[in-house]
């Protein structure tokens, strides 16, 4: 979507949308729409959209408002972030290809006009690569927001969020791609295109160079795949020379049939999405690069694909992290800490980060606890448990925060190795997690978030239609930008 800035209406665009408070009428509006408005009981409410038509020298427009709900309301950003999004719901396959958006009325500052933009963005974004044959009243059309009478500071405010939506995107793409086309070359090779020319730098580690590293764990999941494992570390220098980077840590496994312990059939298919710990990560460091953040951030992807062959690691199989712990791997569809445990210890001894934050499709048992409305987080860290909590109240990628302790982390040992890789029925996120703090060196902050609820959405939400929902790109860069570019 192209989103630009002009002082008067394209002559060939008919699509003309206001935005307005609860309770509240634009000024300027043809007496039929306000009746129309009023019959149609509509009130303003965040979200809500009324459409009219009326003629306006010598051409019939198709007027919308959408609401913006009460304007003293805590939620004010959210608020606009809804009444964008409506409108691209609305809009996306009207066949209208161009919506102007006039903000002539006042009421929004910079900040707010900036996300009714970044919800119109966001909610249009589609990927029909694949589709050949649709309709043409279900192809997208909305393709230019032209945004007229912008408060001061709009434009640039919209500048700077654009990012954002960038690196929401760009995690949606690589959730969305089957995993034919999507696996752990491929994935590497799509992040040194769209990384190009912004200064980040890419490190990519081949299974010749993980074997030498010893990293057992990771590797013991792909062997049942003819796709070759990959690690993918993306770096951005921006801050303070010499100074500690964060580190974000996330699970690639583009695509999981549990292994040897295969999965059920029916729902096969959405394994597709099980990188998306790793889909995350590589977002959150585009949108980070993309905008010159003031920070040293790298974005470690631990990218194997889980499959069954005669090579497969069996369970039972104890497999050496490079940690030089050792794993009795029970079940082999617990894998995806198995790709961390390497991934974060490599991270701490290549990077030496001062925090550590990973996100992971984990465990199923975070949905059963949690739905689709949270993350969970697990932290040994107050700090940083409360700074993501806060930054995903602040953009809607919400999370909350599970226990961790010593009286979950016995469930892990093992009889014959350091420990195992599941316990026993209950508690799974949890154990999950106690397994990831292992890899955890010397009391180093470190969060995991667990994403398995979040990812992927089986309807549409506040900004995104059936899909990969972009979850955690917003929630890192919130994060960076509220406590670490200070």
């Amino acid at each position: 979507m192209h989103i630009q800035f002009s002082q008067s209406r394209p002559q060939d665009a008919r699509l003309v949308a206001q935005v307005t408070d609860k309770g509240k009428v634009p000024a300027g509006l043809e007496k039929p729409l306000v009746e129309g408005m009023e019959a149609a009981r509509f009130k303003g409410a965040a979200g809500q959209v009324f459409e009219g038509f009326a003629e306006r020298d010598g051409q019939v427009l198709r007027l919308a408002v959408a609401g913006l709900g009460d304007k003293n309301d805590e939620a004010r950003l959210a608020n606009c972030e809804k009444a964008g999004a409506a409108l691209a719901a609305k809009y996306q396959a009207s066949g209208e290809t161009d919506l102007v958006l006039d903000l002539s009325a006042g009421g929004l500052s910079a900040e707010g006009a900036a996300y009714v933009l970044l919800g119109l963005r966001l909610r249009n974004w589609r990927y029909d690569r694949y589709r050949t044959k649709m309709k043409d009243e279900q192809k997208v059309t909305l393709a230019t927001i032209t945004v007229l009478g912008a408060p001061d500071g709009a434009e640039a405010a919209w500048a700077d969020t654009a990012h954002v939506a960038t690196g929401v995107e760009f995690t949606r793409e690589l959730v969305t791609e089957p995993a034919n086309i999507l696996y752990p070359e491929s994935f590497v090779a799509r992040c040194q295109e769209r990384f190009a020319g912004t200064g980040a730098e890419l490190i990519v580690l081949d299974e010749a160079r993980m074997e030498k590293l010893g990293m057992g764990s990771l590797l013991g999941v792909g062997l049942g795949s003819d796709r070759e494992s990959r690690i993918l570390a993306i770096r951005w220098d921006g801050g303070t020379p010499g100074e500690a980077p964060t580190a974000l840590v996330g699970k690639g496994v583009t695509f999981d049939t549990g292994g040897i312990s295969i999965k059920p059939g029916p729902g096969m298919e959405d394994m597709k999405w099980d990188m998306g710990g790793a889909g995350a990560v590589a977002g959150s460091m585009l949108t980070l690069a993309s905008r010159k953040a003031k920070v040293n951030v790298v974005g470690v992807v631990g990218l194997v694909e889980n499959m069954p062959d005669g090579k497969a690691q069996r369970p039972g199989d104890v497999v050496t992290s490079m940690s030089g712990q050792t794993i009795e791997v029970l079940n082999t569809d617990a894998e995806g800490r198995l790709v961390l445990a390497d991934a974060l210890h490599w991270t701490q001894v290549e990077f030496k980060p001062a925090r550590i934050v990973d996100f992971a499709t984990l465990t199923g048992a975070m949905i059963v606890a949690l739905g689709n409305e949270y993350a969970g987080v697990f932290s040994n860290d107050d700090q940083l448990s409360k700074d993501l909590h806060e930054a995903g109240e602040a953009t809607g990628d919400r999370n909350w925060r599970m226990p961790i302790g010593p009286a979950y982390d016995k469930l892990i040992d093992s009889p014959i190795a350091d420990m195992k890789n599941i316990g026993g029925k209950g508690a799974g996120s949890i154990t999950a997690a106690q397994f990831l703090q292992r890899f955890i060196v010397d009391g180093t902050p470190w969060a995991h978030v667990d994403i398995a609820g979040t990812v992927w959405a089986d309807k549409p939400g506040r900004t995104w239609g059936k899909g990969a929902t972009g979850y955690g790109v917003r929630l890192v860069d919130r994060f960076v930008r509220d406590t670490l570019e200070k």
